[in-house]
């Protein structure tokens, strides 16, 4: 199964203690020519554009002028040590044994709106640059239109190498509307995660966004080849809902 996961705001390039090999991002010339687009803002131009304060908004300011090729452990985090946030508090990356972090590099993918689509182990520097944002670009006037036929057809040659045609969809809305099903030949697999409150199921923000994280862990560990097999996911009370999910490509999560 390829697994789809958005990136995070927050983010911590600390050192992280691992041994590990780490990979390039491949779509570096497609980054650069974003990175040349966003130099030419002002730090209000990016305060503006991104709704962000004057402080983040230098912060950011500094990382595209600073940003630059090659990319090394030095400079670099590996992504899936980068991002935090409440996904990747699900996901807690630092109990994931590392022989399934390596393999992980088979079907697991963050898609960003700076390096396209990134594998667990490309290593990338800070940044701020959300897909939703209106970034004026030699393509057009955003970054679903810069990355839309890239992301699409490099998830169409991930999905090749796996074992099945599936693809679990645990990005937020805003990411995977940079994907076009028609152009991607396999199943999209998009799970919903309820919660209970005073008697009503209902998906909260904060709790979809963990649960999502802990589903990624889940298939990480557990390695599932069938959609049914997701069925058996039942991180921190979630339980497959028999009832409520009618869709088999649209399986619902409950948790009292």
């Amino acid at each position: 199964m390829l697994i789809l996961l958005s990136p995070s705001k927050t983010q911590d390039f600390s050192r992280p203690s691992i041994n590990l090999g780490t990979t390039q991002p491949r779509h570096l010339e497609e980054s650069l020519i974003l990175i040349k687009e966003l130099r030419k803002l002002s730090v209000l131009d990016i305060a503006t554009l991104m709704n962000i304060s004057e402080k983040l908004a230098l912060l950011n300011h500094a990382r595209y002028k600073d940003w630059s090729l090659p990319f090394t452990m030095e400079r670099c985090k590996p992504a899936i040590y980068a991002f935090k946030g409440d996904v990747y508090e699900g996901l807690e990356v630092q109990t994931i044994p590392l022989h399934l972090i390596e393999s992980s590099q088979k079907n697991f993918r963050i898609l960003s709106g700076l390096y396209g689509v990134l594998r667990p182990l490309d290593l990338i520097l800070p940044y701020r640059l959300e897909m939703g944002i209106k970034l004026n670009n030699p393509k057009g006037k955003n970054l679903y239109i810069f990355w839309e036929d890239i992301i699409n057809r490099i998830l169409q040659e991930d999905l090749l190498l796996q074992e099945d045609n599936l693809i679990v969809n645990l990005a937020s809305k805003e990411y995977f509307s940079v994907i076009n099903p028609k152009k991607i030949n396999g199943k999209i697999i998009t799970p919903r995660f309820l919660d209970g409150k005073n008697g009503q199921y209902r998906m909260i923000s904060f709790y979809a966004k963990r649960a999502r994280g802990l589903m990624a862990k889940w298939i990480l560990n557990h390695q599932p080849r069938q959609i049914e097999e997701l069925r058996l996911f039942n991180s921190e009370g979630y339980h497959f809902d028999t009832k409520t999910s009618t869709d088999s490509l649209n399986p619902i999560f409950m948790r009292p």
